[in-house]
Formats: structure tokens, sequence, C-alpha cells
């Protein structure tokens, strides 16, 4: 079943003044094309399906209604209408729940929620005990909570899954199977995704009854005049000279997003760039909880511009023997290690907010990686880019992912345009990026991991109760401070002008012209501040060598 009334603003859609204002302190105008379609069905108390790309508004659109479903039901029996919102990860988890907290601030007597994803079982008792009108969670902390008996499932009337695509994929069929026995006979259901997949269809099956499936945008991304795809084909051992290269001669602006295939890849592409004196922070799930949920808080205040992420806890979980607990015979302690949390993703759903650009380091797997890494830039109105370095060995995926890409387009072509670069122009940064990959060593990457997640726990757990007390302290702490134990060679910090390319130059020596500074010149009769020098300021002149006296 389709849908297709839309509402041109959120006035027309029968709302409280008090959420109305909420909305508008928030800047929205008018609702974007998810919202339009499923505020309206929401309070009809429709069940609903909605597929809508990564950036759309898909939180507010399901958090809207059902606030305003409880002021209703409030305001007629001062009964609570209970919504539980399940998630796959504590990243999003908080992120809904401070969603949920913003859309109520006039009316937060009246709405209250708790977000559990982010709570030991203990710690959520007490505010459960109150009866929230929502709760946020993971599947795998509902079940614990359920289990403890602080969460009796026969109050809840609205079900709503976020990020219904990759539940599966982050091993959770087990749990939502057992959710099943613990739901009451009668809710509202709705499920939202980025794709209808399989697994969205199986998960419907299972929660849903006779629902509307919405299809809001035909495209998985935004288009070609909002967001701008590139891709540079280069062998593997270029892959450091490009990256250098673009970022020391500034061909990349803004806030960028850095995307590597493993955490160990994560690390050596930090070191190598504080070699160069290029600050960046390492996001990935080794790190606490509570300093992934600082990162991005800090990102998105501007704090620093670059962030090496991975989403390889999303691939991960997508192998069965994975899903299972279960590692594969003859895998290494390294595999076993680095699935440490899959509660935690990067590539979805995470409101990284103003990324004007995504670079693919390492290419992704497969085309809804992809997607869903490029998803992070172009969101809502803004504009962005979307850089990969692609080698032989991703042509296969490369082609999937343009495949899947154009196939919504009345014209084939191939999405990823080619980003005009000539590698001749930056052959004299070699010597430097190979000085800079001896000292990135296996030893040193070992070394920095295990630096960063000691400290990122004191910062979690020992500082905890002192950041309660001076949270003006939390604010200046930085997680992009260096990690390489050598010494970086200060000749690396700046790039000289016979390195930059020619087509560069007028452009990168105006830029240096508008900030030199006077030098000193030794055979100058002036000194700095302009005064002339006296004869007698050479100390090699003024020296005067007295013979000692003679013993007698």
């Amino acid at each position: 079943m389709e849908a297709e009334e839309i509402h041109s603003s959120f006035n027309s859609m029968n709302l409280d003044d008090r959420l109305l204002k909420s909305i508008s302190k928030q800047g929205w105008s008018c609702p974007t094309p998810v919202q339009s379609k499923v505020i309206p069905l929401v309070l009809e108390g429709k069940d609903i399906v909605a597929r809508a790309k990564t950036g759309s508004g898909k939180s507010a659109a399901y958090l809207i209604p059902t606030i305003q479903k409880i002021i209703n039901n409030k305001e007629i029996s001062r009964r609570s209408i209970q919504c539980l919102v399940i998630l796959p990860s504590k990243e999003l988890c908080k992120q809904a729940y401070e969603h949920m907290v913003l859309l109520t601030s006039y009316c937060s007597k009246d709405v209250q929620g708790i977000d559990i994803g982010n709570r030991t079982v203990d710690s959520a008792k007490l505010f459960l005990s109150k009866s929230p009108d929502f709760i946020f969670t993971t599947p795998s902390k509902l079940l614990a909570n359920v289990h403890n008996g602080t969460i009796t499932m026969v109050n809840f009337e609205i079900l709503v899954i976020d990020e219904a695509d990759i539940m599966f994929s982050y091993g959770y069929e087990k749990e939502l199977n057992e959710l099943l026995n613990y739901l009451p006979k009668s809710y509202q259901a709705l499920m939202l995704s980025a794709t209808i997949s399989d697994d969205v269809t199986a998960l419907k099956k299972k929660f849903l009854t006779n629902p509307i499936v919405l299809r809001v945008d035909e495209t998985d991304l935004p288009p070609e005049a909002q967001l701008a795809q590139y891709l540079i084909k280069c062998e593997r051992n270029e892959k450091f000279l490009l990256l250098v290269s673009l970022l020391k001669l500034n061909l990349l602006h803004g806030k960028i997003l850095l995307f590597v295939n493993n955490i160990t890849r994560c690390y050596k592409v930090k070191l190598f760039l504080e070699q160069f004196a290029v600050a960046s922070c390492v996001l990935n799930s080794e790190l606490p909880q509570n300093s992934r949920l600082h990162i991005v808080e800090q990102f998105n205040k501007g704090v620093y511009d670059i962030i090496i992420a991975t989403d390889e806890a999303t691939e991960a979980f997508k192998d069965p023997a994975v899903k299972e607990g279960k590692v594969a015979k003859g895998a290494s302690s390294k595999t076993k290690k680095e699935k440490s949390d899959k509660e935690y993703c990067v590539s979805r759903g995470i409101d990284f907010q103003h990324v004007e650009n995504v670079l693919n380091f390492d290419f992704p797997a497969n085309p809804e990686s992809y997607i869903h890494r490029v998803g992070r830039t172009a969101r809502g109105n803004s504009t962005g880019t979307a850089l990969s370095l692609v080698t032989s060995e991703n042509e296969d995926v490369l082609h999937s992912v343009n495949a899947k890409l154009s196939a919504s387009q009345t014209e084939v072509e191939d999405v990823l345009k080619p980003y005009l670069f000539k590698m001749n122009e930056i052959e004299g940064f070699k010597y430097r990026v190979n000085d800079a990959l001896r000292a990135v060593t296996k030893a040193s990457i070992k070394e920095a991991r295990l630096k960063e997640i000691k400290t990122e726990m004191m910062n979690s757990n020992k500082l905890k109760s002192y950041f309660q007390d001076n949270p003006n302290d939390l604010k200046v702490l930085r997680h992009d401070k260096t990690l390489l134990p050598t010494k970086c060679q200060p000749h690396m910090k700046n790039v000289p002008e016979y390195l930059v390319p020619d087509t560069l130059k007028p452009k990168i020596s105006r830029k240096r012209r508008s900030v030199r500074k006077v030098p000193y010149n030794i055979s100058s009769t002036k000194n700095i501040s302009g005064k002339k020098k006296r004869k007698d300021d050479n100390p090699l002149k003024t020296f005067k060598f007295q013979r000692p006296a003679k013993k007698k």
C-alpha cells in the first residue's frame, strides 16, 4: 500500500503549539519529504515501513508524531503511552535521545524519556520505575532489562525500529526473535531504513501487520549537484603519497571523515599524518564508549577537522560465525580482539555535522558500505565531496558501486568521476613519505594503540566524577594528541616551494606572501626592529684576548 499525501508545513499537521515551538527553535521551516509523509500516518495509528536516504530527517519523522500522540493521550486520560525505540548501536541511542530532548524542550514536564542503551541494568532501574514515555535501547540492553524485571513490555503501545536494515548485520537476529515473545498483542509499529533489504522484509513480517510502505527517495545518495563523487586510481604504495599531497597542498577544504578498513590501519594513518604535523583523531570500537561519544561531539563543534574511522564492526558481524559468537578455526588473535563492540557503528546513522569531505582511503568492501560512508556528507541541504582511492584490487567493487548508483539514472554512466590529478607533479613528496612510513613500524602502531586506550580509559573512568564537578575541563579535553613515540622531523611540517606543483604555485605563493614575516638579514646593518646596529654588536669584533702573565 502506498501513500501520496504531502504536507508543506508543520503547522498543517495539527501539532501542539509547544511542539511547533521546539521545531521552530531547531530552524526547521518545513518538513522533509519523509517527514511530510510519515507524520500524518503515524498520527492516524498506521503501521509504517519508511525507506529514506541518510540525512533525510527519519528520526524527527517518528519522534514528532509519537510526542504528539503522548501529549494527546495525557490530556484525555493522563495515562502514559510508552514508546519503545530500538536502535542498533549505543551511539545512535544517545543521538535519538538527544533529538527527543530537543523536541520536548517546551513540554518536558509532560513527555520524558531515558536512554538505557548507554546505561547498565542497575543504573537504569531507578529511571524505569518512573515509567518514562520514551525508552531508547539496543536489542541486547532491552532483553537484559526484561530478564531483570525492570521493563514489562505489556505497557508499550508504539514500537519503533530505526536503521532496520543493519539490525541483523550487527548480530541481533537472535535477540529480535526473542523479543517477539514479550511484545503486547496490540501495538503500533514503525520501521525506518535507508534501504529495503531482505533483512528489512524479514523484520517487517515479524513485527508489523499490513504496513504502509513508503519509498520516499528513489536514489540512495543526493544528486550530483549536491554531492560530487570522485575517484583516483592508484597503486597501493601510492595511497600515502596521495594523502599527504591532498592535505598539505590544501586540495581538501573543511572537515574530513577518512575511512579505512580496520583499526590497525586507523593508527597507521594517524601516526603517518603526525609526521607531517597534521592533527587527527581515531574513532573505533576499541575506545571506551564515552570517549567515542565525546569525539563525535567535539568534531561536530569544530574542535578538530579530521576523524579517521573504520566501519569494520558492521562488516565483521555479517559473518555468521561472528553472529553466533564463534570465531572460525584458524582465525588470528587480531581478528578476535578487533571485534570488541558490536553495538558500535560509524558509517551509519551517527550525525556527523558539517562534513565537507568523505575520503575513502581504503575502498569499502561492497556498494552498501560505500553508500553508508558517503552518506555522512551532503546531508540535508548542504553540499559535500566524496573522494575514493581505488587500486586494481577494488575494480570489481567499483563496478558494482557504479552499477548500483547508476540504476536510477536514465543515462548509463559511471557516477564516480576521475579526479584530475597528475601523479608526476607530486614525485618530490616521495622521499618524505618514505621517511614517514619508515618511522611507522608495527611496534609503534601497537604502542600507540595501547597508549590511547589507556589514556581514554583513564579519562572515562578515573576522571568521570571530576568532570561531573568540572564540566569546563571536559570541554578542553582533546583526542587528537600526538601518539608517535619517536620524534618527528621538523622539516616535514612545511612544504617548500620546489615541491609545489607548477599549477598550484600562484595560489600557494599568494597565500604565503599574505602571512610572510620580515626575515632577519644577517648581512644587513639594521635589525628586525629597524634600528641601526652598533659596530660593537658583533661579538667576534669586540672579543679581546689577553695573554696570561708568565709565571716567575
